[in-house]
């Protein structure tokens, strides 16, 4: 027999000298040394997930039950409380931090969000955004995402070179762009409720988010380019970016273009919910990491996925309402959690960074310096078309500045930097700014739309379905 018994039949003793061999498969499972009990090393990411999703969810509910903020803000807020009182419990010898400082040091925020959440997170908000409305909007998306990221990321890299030897830091020039661009990517995740509620102009709301679909590609892309000169200690020559830049970008794009029409083939021969939201599913985790080795940005790639499948899903020629109804359900749940998910990860992260003295003197300085850069490049990018720009009051630059949230991509770039000098202020910054961002920025956002924009028309705002007037025609 396999299992290294014998037959089971009355009768049969055992050989003398103490009962029947041990099995093989018994010797596979305990080796010498350890407990037949003991959880094999493959489990402790699962055990790490586990603990991930209990806390998420215990947090979700204190915030839905109690706070009732929205999620991505409460979620942050209790998760920063709760790992703060546990910081200050260990700290004055009430709990040993030890096994809880090994789980989150185990955690590899970079990976966990640039290699495995991202593509989901971009796809599934690509997949519910209007294609019509995000079209209506692709001057001011386009000019936002390419000018106005390099613009952000130049002033917060100058400010930081000029600023950061005041506190005796002093930071390279390749390491004060990189971070600029890492804190020039924005994240709408925790105002887009918001501004719904505030009755922000539809073409706010449409800019707003679709420069955040885009921008995060650009800032990678230029990112990477300056990590290579941080680690290899040579520039690349322009011609090499350029090519950099039209591989990873156009690449990225035409590739997510292409997993689209190959998504729409297969949709559009069956009619089963299931197998269709199986196909999506596949394409967006396996797209994102196929891209990855094909060396062309990802990120670009599961924005323009998702919007090909939004786009040709919602006209009801590719899949039935039934399933439609089931794939927005199905997408809008697993953004929702993996939303959840990240903004606990960011806030648990206090409890393994350094925030004491100089570098939160220093990420509190940082605060003005981005949000100045925020203005600055949403002036230089809207400033020369902005009388081309439809449905768009008095008021749109201020609320673009003030809503241009920063979120976990800042960090995880961060957390991408090899180690050396700066690298720890730089992490504490970015993780200052990010939570002020995500607080401050996120639970006020509604109250500086009503201010600075005034009274809205009747009709101009909350109405999701309307499509903003075509761009490219004088005011």
């Amino acid at each position: 027999f396999s299992s290294g018994y014998p037959p089971r039949h009355g009768g049969v003793t055992p050989p003398a000298g103490g009962g029947w061999p041990r099995p093989a498969w018994r010797e596979r499972a305990a080796p010498a040394g350890r407990s037949p009990l003991a959880p094999h090393p493959g489990s402790r990411m699962l055990e790490i997930a586990s603990l991930l999703l209990l806390l998420t969810a215990a947090l979700a509910f204190v915030n839905a039950r109690f706070l009732r903020m929205p999620q991505a803000v409460g979620l942050l807020l209790t998760a920063l409380v709760s790992a703060g009182a546990l910081k200050a419990a260990g700290v004055l010898g009430l709990v040993d931090l030890a096994p809880v400082l090994r789980i989150v040091e185990s955690i590899d925020f970079r990976e966990t969000l640039l290699d495995g959440m991202l593509g989901l997170l971009l796809f599934a908000a690509a997949q519910h955004t209007d294609g019509a409305a995000l079209r209506g909007q692709a001057l001011p998306v386009t000019m936002l995402a390419t000018l106005g990221t390099v613009l952000c990321a130049a002033v917060i890299a100058a400010g930081a070179f000029l600023v950061a030897p005041l506190f005796g830091v002093e930071l390279p020039i390749p390491w004060a762009l990189a971070f600029g661009l890492l804190l020039a990517p924005t994240d709408p995740i925790a105002v887009g409720a918001l501004l719904k509620q505030a009755g922000v102009p539809t073409a706010l709301q449409k800019t707003i988010t679709g420069e955040s679909l885009f921008n995060d590609g650009v800032s990678v892309v230029l990112f990477l380019a300056v990590l290579e000169v941080i680690t290899d200690g040579a520039a690349p020559a322009l011609p090499d970016i350029a090519r950099l830049l039209a591989l990873e970008v156009g690449g990225g794009i035409a590739f997510g273009l292409g997993l689209g029409w190959l998504a729409v083939r297969l949709l559009r021969q069956i009619d089963d919910y299931q197998v269709e939201i199986l196909i999506t599913l596949a394409l967006a985790f396996g797209g994102f990491t196929l891209a990855r080795h094909l060396h062309v940005s990802g990120v670009l790639g599961m924005v323009a996925l998702g919007l090909v499948i939004g786009r040709q899903a919602g006209g009801g020629a590719v899949v039935s309402a039934r399933t439609k109804q089931r794939l927005d359900d199905f997408w809008e749940l697993v953004d929702e959690f993996l939303n959840a998910t990240l903004f606990v990860l960011i806030g648990v992260e206090v409890l393994i960074l350094d925030l004491r003295g100089q570098a939160l003197v220093l990420g509190l300085v940082a605060i003005p310096i981005v949000l100045l850069a925020r203005w600055l490049s949403v002036v230089g990018a809207i400033g020369p078309v902005r009388r081309r720009l439809h449905g768009w009051p008095t008021g749109s630059i201020a609320l673009l500045t003030w809503a241009g949230v920063r979120g976990g991509i800042s960090i995880a770039l961060a957390l991408a930097l090899p180690e050396g000098e700066g690298r720890t202020e730089i992490l504490a910054v970015t993780y200052v700014v990010v939570v002020f961002s995500i607080l401050v920025q996120g639970l006020t956002v509604a109250k500086v739309a009503t201010r600075v924009l005034g009274p809205v028309p009747a009709g101009a705002a909350r109405d999701e379905d309307a499509v903003p007037e075509p761009v490219g025609t004088t005011a």
